[in-house]
């Protein structure tokens, strides 16, 4: 099996600009995602994806694959898509966002299957730990059905606590897995009216009845959206590499 991960990197962040060329520790954020990822034995090559000739010509500085695309995406979905068109083909193309600087590729691991069907798609989600998450809308919330799959993603809180308060919430990871079939269904599917208001790539499947495999992983890593999210994972970085 070929397994092909891809770093979607978006140069002009609606809520942070340039935040994949955003210094951590003297490198780009985008540079500790890349090889982060790279130490995984599971995943074939590894390519960035990005609109912005910026970041391309930063990839190679640093010697990392890129991938040129369409500034007209406007999800991560779709410019992962165009990427796998004009890379070498994979039976499973994975999906880390540019902005996990703290995942570690133990954790991305557990998003691939061991044989894929033609049709597969599949998330990571972690346990809410603090109260705050659970109300924090740049945090994806998702409840599964009894075997696993999503059953709704929402940036509210999910499920509503009206009998009990006692329920695990869950939020999503910004690591995906697709089948070439997948990519290819959610480039041809146009966006569906829940997709639209809560601006969430993934609700394109469960919208039009497809499986989408959630994935239960424990890490405490963070999608760094916010300068504030920004600063956090520098310090964070800074202790690790203060311990290495």
């Amino acid at each position: 099996m070929r397994t092909v991960l891809i770093i979607p990197a978006r140069y002009h962040s609606s809520r942070l600009k340039g935040k994949p060329l955003m210094e951590i520790e003297g490198k780009p954020m985008v540079w500790w995602v890349y090889h982060q990822m790279k130490k995984s034995s599971k995943v074939d090559e590894i390519f960035v994806a990005t609109d912005s000739d910026e970041i391309c010509a930063v990839c190679k500085e640093y010697d990392m694959n890129c991938v040129m695309t369409s500034p007209e995406h406007k999800t991560s979905t779709e410019r992962l898509y165009e990427a796998s068109l004009k890379i070498p083909a994979a039976d499973v193309y994975i999906c880390v966002n540019g902005d996990e600087p703290l995942l570690e590729a133990g954790t991305m691991e557990q998003v691939i299957p061991e044989n894929p069907e033609d049709f597969f798609a599949a998330n990571l989600m972690t346990r809410i730990k603090h109260p705050v998450e659970a109300v924090d809308d740049t945090n994806i919330k998702v409840v599964t059905d009894a075997k696993g799959n999503a059953m709704f993603m929402s940036r509210s809180p999910i499920p509503h606590p009206k009998a009990s308060i006692f329920f695990e919430y869950y939020k999503h990871l910004g690591v995906l897995a697709y089948s070439p079939q997948a990519l290819r269904f959610f480039a041809d599917t146009p966006k569906g009216p829940v997709e639209t208001v809560e601006d969430i790539n993934e609700l394109r499947f469960i919208e039009h009845g497809k499986k989408l495999r959630m994935i239960p992983v424990e890490t405490e890593t963070l999608s760094v959206d916010t300068a504030k999210d920004l600063e956090y994972v520098r310090r964070v970085i800074k202790e690790r590499s203060r311990r290495a």
